[in-house]
Parts: structure tokens; C-alpha cells; sequence
């Protein structure tokens, strides 16, 4: 990732950073509750249910079950604030974006307007701002979750059996490796798909926006043909990603119950002289399918960074342009507005020296109406009604 995407990523960051290490703090603690509840479960059948008791010291089955049931309160409870707030702070981001973009639109200058057709400032505002909401809704949180709780999970394991730790973590490559191939097969066909819909939006602002013109011009026909062929297209782009969806679904699922079958296999047949309790035979498959989900979160959320990065930078490249900018508060104030008008050797050009006005000079009196022709017969009228 560039550093120039980096520091524009930041900037939109800043005023949300008090927000950001509140929401992962309290991420961290949703991903130790998540890790310390199979634990709990663990220390019941070893320590309590295998041997027949109900109490060992000052804890009983009970107080373990209350501990529990607050565990689990806490991280709900947790969970709906870093939930609530994330949503909060990606929403406040995306309405400052779009206010940008809006005011930058409005501010911009005619050979800005001249050279942006008018559909793409409209994607630019509506799509590319919704498609870097889940970078800052669910991907700068989750990351930090997910990364403490395979850690802890990795930790926990190794500590109570390495060797069949090690033999489960023997699945985790092909794990990641699978997300990857899918993941990028996947990526590929939705920024496909996106490409699509951004030239559909884009047709269908500019086409509601000229309906008038379309219906002069009697091309209702033409610009409804167009409409299937873009929605069919769109339609046709989006096909493969729920297949690929669904496939890394499926095959994560599988990968899953291959690791739970490897834990019951060399628990069996004692392989390595593995022979182990049946709650520390309860964690390791709980844990095993715990880990595969915040793995294949990570490697989906490399991808959700591309993408945003690529609307990130779309966005960026419209506000970073202040020479499109016209600066409203210079100018002479008119104390006295008098109904000539008067223009004296413009010239004008959308580009460079193309000029479009050489040299003009004409006057509208008050009350005059002109109209000035181009070479295609469309007109620009003006009614000059100031009667001073």
C-alpha cells in the first residue's frame, strides 16, 4: 500500500482515534472471554464430573457455571457496544466524506464539471463512499480481535498438549492457502463486478438526470436496450461470486471437520502417545473451530482493504485536486448593479488553448434577450431582466 493511500486512510482516522483504541480494548476483552469459555467447560468434566465431586475448595460446579453465565453476560454485553460504536464511527466517516465530496462539487469549477461527466461524481459520492464502509466498520476492530484471539487460542493449546497441538496446526496452512486461491479468484471477479455497476450507476444518473433531452430526441428505446444490456451484464458479473462464497464456505467447513477427526483419530490411536482427558479432548475441538474463522476473517479482510483502498483513492483523487477550486469569498462587491451588460474581448476554453471564445465583445441592454448558437444548434438563451 502506498504511503500517500496510508496518509489519506489516516486523515480520515484521526478524529476517530480515541473511538478506535476504546472499540479494540474492548475487542480484546470480547476475544479472552471467547477463549476462556471452553476453558471453563474443560476444568468442569476434568476436575469435577470425572472424579465425582462438586466442590474443590471454595469453587463449586456452580460458582464455575456463575463465572460462566458472567462471562458470557460481559461479552454479549461487550460485543453490542464495540457492535454500536463501530457502526457509529463508520457512519460519522461516511457522512463527513460525502459532505466533502458534495461541497467539492459544488465549489469546483466549470472546467472540473467540463471534463467529470456528472454520473461519476454521483458514483463517486453514493457507491465508492458505501464501499469503503466495511474497512472502517468491521475491519479495523475485528483485526485487532481476531489476531489476540489466535494468539491466545495457539497459546492455550500448545500449553496443554503440544504434540497435538502441532498436528492440528498441520491443517492451518492448507487452511490459509485455500482462503487465498479463493479469496483472490474472488476478488477479481467482484472488482469485475464493481466495474459494472459503477458504469450501470453511472448510466442511470446521467440518464435520469437527461430524460428530458432523451425524450426530445425520441431515444427511450435506445436508452432502455442499454438499461437490460448493463443490468444483464451486472447480473451475469455477480454469479460467480456467490459461487466462489459459497465454495470457501464450504471448504472451511471441511477443513473444520478434518481437524475435529484428527483430534479424535490420534486421541484413538494414541499417536505420539497422545492419550488425554475428555475436557482437554472438548477444547482442542472447540478451539480448532474457533481458529479457522478469525484466519479466514484475516485473509478476506486483506482483500476488503483493496478493495476500499481502490474507492479510497478514487475519492482522494477528486478532493486532492484544489486547482478545480473557486475560491467564492474574492471578487469585487457590486455596490451598484445596472442592467447593462457588457462582455469586451473574452476568450474562453474548456482546454487548453482549444478556444471555444476569441476575442468576443458584445452588450445586452435591459430588457434584451439573446441566444448564442454552436455549430451542433443547441443554444445557450439569456434574458437580461434588470431594467436599472
Amino acid at each position: 500500500m502506498k504511503n500517500q493511500t496510508l496518509n489519506r486512510i489516516f486523515k480520515m482516522l484521526k478524529p476517530q482515534k480515541k473511538s478506535i483504541a476504546i472499540i479494540s480494548i474492548l475487542a480484546i476483552i470480547i476475544s479472552i472471554c471467547e477463549v476462556v469459555k471452553p476453558y471453563l467447560i474443560k476444568i468442569v468434566i476434568d476436575d469435577y464430573l470425572s472424579i465425582g465431586v462438586w466442590q474443590k475448595g471454595i469453587l463449586t460446579i456452580g460458582s464455575i457455571g456463575a463465572i460462566y453465565i458472567a462471562i458470557v453476560l460481559i461479552g454479549n454485553i461487550l460485543n453490542f457496544i464495540v457492535t454500536t460504536a463501530t457502526s457509529m464511527m463508520g457512519e460519522n466517516i461516511i457522512y463527513t466524506l460525502r459532505n466533502k465530496l458534495y461541497k467539492y462539487a459544488q465549489y469546483a469549477n466549470t472546467k472540473f464539471h467540463d471534463k467529470t461527466p456528472a454520473g461519476t461524481v454521483f458514483v463517486r459520492i453514493t457507491s465508492d463512499v458505501e464501499d469503503i464502509t466495511t474497512l472502517f466498520k468491521d475491519v479495523i476492530t475485528t483485526f485487532v480481535k481476531d489476531i489476540v484471539m489466535i494468539i491466545a487460542l495457539v497459546a492455550i493449546m500448545l500449553s496443554l498438549n503440544y504434540q497435538l497441538a502441532l498436528l492440528c496446526f498441520a491443517i492451518i496452512p492448507f487452511v490459509i492457502l485455500t482462503s487465498v486461491i479463493i479469496t483472490k479468484i474472488s476478488n477479481k471477479v467482484r472488482e469485475y463486478s464493481n466495474n459494472v455497476k459503477t458504469k450501470l450507476n453511472v448510466f442511470l444518473a446521467e440518464s435520469i438526470y437527461g430524460v428530458k433531452i432523451i425524450k426530445i430526441f425520441n431515444r427511450q428505446h435506445e436508452k432502455e436496450e442499454e438499461c437490460k444490456r448493463l443490468s444483464g451484464e451486472f447480473y451475469n458479473s455477480r454469479k460467480p461470486t456467490a459461487f466462489t462464497e459459497g465454495f470457501l464456505v464450504g471448504m472451511m467447513t471441511l477443513f473444520e471437520n478434518i481437524g475435529v477427526a484428527v483430534i479424535v483419530w490420534a486421541c484413538i490411536e494414541h499417536i505420539f502417545g497422545i492419550s488425554l482427558d475428555v475436557g482437554v479432548i472438548y477444547v482442542f475441538i472447540t478451539y480448532i473451530k474457533q481458529i479457522f474463522e478469525p484466519i479466514n476473517r484475516i485473509v478476506e479482510n486483506f482483500e476488503t482493504i483493496q478493495e476500499a483502498v481502490v474507492s479510497i483513492n478514487k475519492i482522494y483523487d477528486i478532493l486532492d485536486h484544489k486547482e478545480y477550486l473557486e475560491d467564492f469569498e474574492k471578487g469585487q462587491e457590486l455596490k451598484e448593479i445596472k442592467g447593462k451588460i457588457e462582455f469586451k474581448n473574452v476568450w474562453f476554453a474548456y482546454k487548453g488553448e482549444d478556444w471555444v471564445l476569441k476575442d468576443v465583445s458584445f452588450t445586452i441592454e435591459p430588457g434584451q434577450s439573446i441566444a448564442l448558437v454552436g455549430k451542433t444548434g443547441s443554444r445557450k438563451n439569456y434574458n437580461n431582466k434588470f431594467n436599472k
